[in-house]
Formats: structure tokens, sequence, C-alpha cells
């Protein structure tokens, strides 16, 4: 029964991808999965990790990176293409997802010099909990660049509470984590690919990418607290959410040598 549902979450994904620029219903995708609405909720978010309507808002932005960077088309026709009815809305979600602008994103090749991640207001002191593991590699195939950070869901989107990027497998920190909900995403792409978009699937054969959680991240006083995490890098699948950050720019990563870098 478990791969009929993975079939089933699997070919309503690919009704998504084909339907971008339609307004597609939660009853829609369950009619495409021949599931009841509950059903079908449910174990789209036991398979995937998030509800429908957060992957595919993940898909259309990972579709306008495409076009973005393939097509000439302007912004606001990559916004209607992608099921936005305003630009402006377009505009302002792929700016938080994706971490820097649709023109920036386009004159910058989809790269970024850095990763901004989301500090805590200034009146909460730092937390005395450090997240650290190792990010084991997959059975086969060598890295690249590999981006690990703590996010509050399973879409790595928006700006992380903490990250690090590392030259190679091994060990990473994450310190003065904040409390809260959290999961630890890794993802790389392919040695010698770091320059391609990590978010264009179309651009390389293979990408990899890991999770861990959800982990309850609490506060601790002034007594401080390592949290384990390891990591093991795997392929990636349909099933797995679209990843949207921009990707690190490999000559910046490359100025802070190869130490695991905390951001």
């Amino acid at each position: 029964m478990g791969k009929l549902i993975e079939q089933a979450i699997e070919r309503t994904i690919d009704a998504m991808g084909a339907n971008l620029s339609e307004t597609l219903t939660v009853d829609d995708m369950a009619r495409t999965a021949m599931y009841s609405k509950f059903h079908f909720s449910r174990a789209f978010r036991k398979t995937t990790g998030v509800s429908p309507a957060r992957f595919l808002s993940a898909m259309r932005l990972e579709e306008a990176k495409r076009l973005l960077l393939a097509t000439p088309l302007s912004i606001v026709e990559i916004s209607q293409m992608v099921g936005y009815a305003s630009v402006g809305t377009f505009g302002s979600r792929f700016t938080v997802n994706v971490g820097v602008s649709p023109t920036s994103y386009r004159e910058l090749s989809g790269f970024t010099s850095q990763v901004q991640v989301d500090e805590p207001p200034d009146m909460e002191p730092p937390r005395p909990v450090v997240v650290r593991g190792k990010i084991l590699p997959p059975a086969t195939g060598e890295l690249g660049l590999i981006f690990v950070g703590l996010f509050p869901d399973r879409v790595p989107q928006g700006q992380p509470t903490r990250c690090a990027v590392l030259q190679r497998p091994g060990p990473y920190m994450l310190d003065d984590v904040p409390p809260g909900i959290s999961y630890v995403l890794a993802h790389s792409v392919p040695a010698g690919h770091e320059e391609v978009d990590w978010g264009l699937p179309a651009c390389v054969d293979e990408h990899f990418v890991g999770s861990q959680g959800p982990l309850t991240i609490g506060s601790h006083g002034s007594h401080a607290v390592t949290e384990r995490v390891d990591v093991r890098l795997r392929p990636m699948r349909p099933l797995d959410p679209p990843v949207l950050l921009a990707q690190l720019d490999v000559r910046s990563v490359a100025r802070w040598g190869s130490e695991p870098v905390a951001a």
C-alpha cells in the first residue's frame, strides 16, 4: 500500500507541474490521486513532509527560477506562467523564499554571495544551544559544496535559523540556536557542478538532499546544551520538496577556506 500511495502522490506532483499557471485546489489534487480530500491531504503530508499547497507553492517558485535563467521572458510573463495574478505578490514571495528578488536572481545568474539567517529580536539573549553532527555522504557520487541549515519546516526556503557551508562531508556545527521546532536540511550537487543552480533539477543529473526532524529545541537558561544530529545525503526524489534558496557563489565560499563555516 505504501508504494501505491507514493505512486499516487507522484502522479499528483506531475499534474501540478503540468498546470502551474492554473488554479489548483486540494479537491483537484485529490481527484488526480483518486483519494478522498481528507485521506489525500494526510497521505501527501506524510509522504513529502509538507502540505499539498506548500509543495505546489514551492514548485511554482522553482519553475520561476528556471524561467528567469533559461528564457528572456519578462517578470510579468513569468509570474503569470507560474500562477500569480499579481506580479507584486510574485516578487514578494520570490524574494522571501529564494533570498533575492527575481530581477537580482536573473542578473546574478542564480547566485548569491551569502545566505541571510533569521536572527531573533535584539532583546532576546543568545541561547546556549549548539546543533552539531556529521553530514554523511551518499552511497555513490562525489559531492561538491554542501549546504546545511536549520529551517522551520521541510522546505529549504527563506531565511534559515542558522546555516553552514562545508567543502566536503564531515562535521558541522550551528551555535546560538534559538528555541523552537526545527529541521536540519542539507543539500549538494555533484563535484564540478557548483556553478549550476541547486534549484534547477534539469541542469545536472543528480542532486543530493538529506533531512532530520522535527527537532524540539528548548530554552535551557544558562546551561549549554548540544543536540547531536547526523544527516545522510541521498539522491533527490520527485517526492522531495524543491530547494528554493539561491545557490551560494562558489567564489565567495572559496574565500572562507575548507573548514565548516557557520553563517
